[in-house]
């Protein structure tokens, strides 16, 4: 599959432990000078941690244990878990389920609902006919997929809130939440930094990325959007941010390659198709890495115009789009925040639509 695992976003001399560089004039009282690095590996990709505090490493060793339990109840790719007992009972009996899968699944009943189904956690079955993110990716026959296209429907989750309980309407259904999951695991990371009073961290999961903070200097992090066609390490632009997540998706991050076509892990729902919709890359700037990981899915099935619209229509969100012929959109509100660097010189920034 070659080189088909790398992140679209990268925060600049942050992530790359050789670049690190030491940060003066730190403001917090007994802070060391070096920040605390930490790569680990959970939820099928490399998770970078990078804090300023005291006991860092014990907090670090909190925030993956935090991830693996998260994993270990929401994955599809190994037996057992909350998620894995949900779709074995599909068409039968609710399930209990914990508050962290509760909230989850709300939270891909919203992002379904708003984005009109182009984020859909029923996917599943989709997802696994591809096996895109497997050793042996296959190109199902149309019929296939329009069999499988009947049990994709974000409304057959039957939520049960008061008794903390849910099911999905029809057998054989599944639902995957690999577009979701990896953004509610940054935002708890978040959580345990604040628990243990850290005033300057990050965490990367795959390309998501969550900021507590600013640099101890109080300036912005800045993170640097990949260049989808680039590789890897090259951006086509930065963003200044605090406190926080930047995600993203792009085509180029998972993808196999059969009789001359391309074909990457982001499927439509509505055709079971890998989605083709003029866009290479999406990057959603949210408060919640949780919303800002489904949104970069969403958008980016539903292309420039469609995306576009449904971020201005939400208050606090940002993006960028990078489309097929190699054009730069933001949405308005980013304006400040983000710069053009293409250090390859071939796309190009187009400020107003």
């Amino acid at each position: 599959m070659g080189k088909n695992f790398l992140t679209l976003i990268v925060v600049l001399a942050a992530v790359c432990l050789s670049a690190c560089s030491v940060l003066e004039n730190a403001p917090y009282k007994n802070l060391e000078t070096e920040p605390y690095e930490n790569t680990d590996f959970a939820m099928g990709t490399v998770i970078n941690q990078r804090i300023y505090a005291d006991n860092a490493e014990e907090i670090s060793r909190k925030v993956m244990d935090r991830i693996r339990q998260i994993e270990d109840d929401m994955t599809i790719n190994k037996p057992g878990g909350e998620v894995n007992r949900l779709n074995d009972s599909a068409g039968t009996d609710f399930i209990k389920i914990s508050e962290d899968t509760l909230y989850v699944l709300e939270k891909t009943k919203k992002f379904s609902e708003i984005s009109d189904g182009a984020f859909d956690a029923t996917i599943g079955p989709l997802v696994k006919e591809w096996g895109i993110s497997t050793d042996k990716p296959t190109v199902p026959s149309m019929e296939r997929l329009q069999n499988l296209i009947g049990l994709v429907n974000y409304k057959d989750i039957t939520i049960n809130s008061d008794k903390s309980e849910a099911k999905l309407e029809k057998k054989g259904q599944l639902i995957d939440l690999g577009g979701i999951a990896k953004g509610f695991a940054a935002d708890e990371a978040i959580e345990i930094y604040k628990e243990h009073n850290v005033r300057s961290a990050f965490i990367n999961i795959g390309g998501n990325i969550a900021l507590l903070g600013g640099k101890p200097d109080g300036s912005p992090w800045k993170v640097g959007i990949r260049n989808p066609r680039g590789p890897e390490g090259s951006y086509i632009g930065i963003i200044s941010a605090k406190d926080k997540a930047i995600v993203s998706s792009g085509d180029y991050q998972r993808y196999f390659v059969k009789d001359g076509i391309k074909y990457h892990h982001i499927i439509d729902p509505k055709t079971g198709y890998p989605a083709d919709s003029g866009l290479i890359g999406t990057t959603v700037i949210a408060d919640l890495s949780v919303d800002a990981d489904a949104l970069s899915t969403a958008t980016f099935v539903l292309g420039l115009e469609k995306g576009m619209k449904l971020i201005e229509k939400m208050e606090g969100v940002e993006a960028v789009f990078i489309t097929k012929d190699k054009k730069v959109y933001i949405t308005e509100g980013l304006a400040g925040s983000f710069k053009f660097e293409d250090d390859s010189n071939g796309y190009e920034y187009v400020k107003k639509r």
